[in-house]
């Protein structure tokens, strides 16, 4: 049965499981065996998609002018004065950050690359960035469109497979949402998330290392605010992840809810768990999603959306489903999204997305609004499922 979007610990469809790559008793590599099973599942099947869709990439021009520079919102009208700007709505601030085309999609719509020096984080690492069509229309040229930052599984360095990896088909999902009417027009940002190819980060500023905690939720959304057009509420903010990258997701929301309103995580570790802690207990707990929803609990909001998404065919269903029974409550509003005959790669993940996910985190989000026309003149394009 589907669950509403704010209906506490239910399950949306079909039956499932879900683990991450997150961490837990290490190896002598300092993970887990099992997640480094998973690491090569996820890698691998992204390589079986990109060598089975490689020859009709080449047909839609995926690869054409790869490398060539790229800008974003070209119909956009700079605003002469502040009194201009609709209420809720934040220009590009700058400065504008210089991309380089790494695909073009079927629609024309284009992932590009750029690399960031995070000025709070000091962490440098590359973010790949996509934008719907919706985006340079002329009617939406004054307006906001929510942003959804995208977090990969597995090392997540030096690379983000949601943007190296169109294939995957999460920029396709979204584009077929919003001509369906089922999801709104997301931008999606895709940084980086861990510091290195050999340690798992937590998505944490971890006593010692690379703050990379802060550079997801303060440099990356920074850097969108400086090159799009954003909403300046909390409602035109979410993390979607997979693996790794889901823990980050929900643990983000759940720890800034003044800023995010609303993840999407998939095939999530439940707590943090990296050997980089070293027994920090403390800074640990700070970056525990179960302490950090009953601290939310206990302080009455605001309200945090969570869609936790689970193939049928991995483990840690279970989990999953403890924390929403012992923490889904009050202001922290879960869904069960269950992915039949799903596995722990991003392919099934967003499969969740088109069966579910993304239409669940568009109810609860802000959208992009177009101008109003004269009487009698053709309505502006629908971007927005309302």
């Amino acid at each position: 049965m589907h669950q509403d979007q704010q209906g506490d610990g239910s399950a949306t469809t079909g039956g499932g499981s879900a683990k991450s790559e997150g961490a837990g008793a290490t190896d002598g590599g300092g993970r887990r065996p099992r997640r480094r099973l998973r690491l090569i599942l996820i890698g691998g099947g992204l390589g079986l998609t990109l060598a089975a869709g490689g020859g009709a990439a080449y047909h839609y021009g995926l690869f054409s002018g790869i490398g060539d520079p790229v800008s974003f919102g070209k119909s956009r009208t700079a605003a002469s004065t502040a009194s201009d700007v609709r209420p809720g709505v934040s220009m590009p601030t700058g400065p504008k950050s210089e991309f380089l085309r790494t695909s073009r999609l079927p629609d024309g719509t284009q992932i590009a690359r750029t690399t960031l020096t995070g000025a709070k984080s000091g962490f440098t690492g590359d973010v790949w960035v996509w934008v719907p069509k919706e985006y340079d229309d002329p009617a939406y040229a004054e307006s906001a469109f929510p942003v959804l930052i995208s977090l990969p599984g597995g090392r997540g360095y030096p690379t983000n497979y949601w943007g190296t990896g169109p294939g995957l088909g999460l920029q396709k999902a979204v584009s077929d949402g919003v001509k369906a009417g089922t999801n709104l027009p997301f931008i999606l940002i895709m940084p980086v998330h861990n510091a290195d190819t050999k340690h798992h980060f937590d998505a944490s500023d971890i006593p010692g290392e690379p703050k990379m905690g802060t550079w997801m939720v303060e440099d990356v959304p920074d850097f969108a605010k400086a090159n799009f057009r954003t909403f300046t509420s909390r409602d035109g903010w979410a993390f979607m992840g997979s693996s790794a990258g889901g823990f980050g997701a929900f643990k983000h929301v759940l720890k800034y809810p003044d800023r995010f309103k609303a993840a999407i995580a998939s095939g999530v570790d439940i707590v943090p768990d990296s050997p980089l802690w070293k027994g920090n207990t403390q800074a640990m707990d700070e970056n525990n999603p179960e302490k950090l929803a009953e601290k939310l609990i206990k302080a009455g909001g605001p309200d945090v959306y969570v869609n936790f998404q689970i193939g049928t065919k991995e483990s840690g269903r279970e989990k999953a489903e403890q924390f929403m029974k012992n923490y889904g409550k009050g202001p922290v509003h879960t869904t069960l999204q269950v992915i039949q005959d799903g596995e722990h790669n991003g392919k099934s993940y967003v499969r969740g997305m088109r069966e579910g996910a993304l239409e669940w985190i568009s109810k609860v989000m802000s959208a992009p609004t177009p101008k109003q026309r004269p009487a009698g003149d053709a309505s502006a394009s629908g971007a927005a499922p309302r």
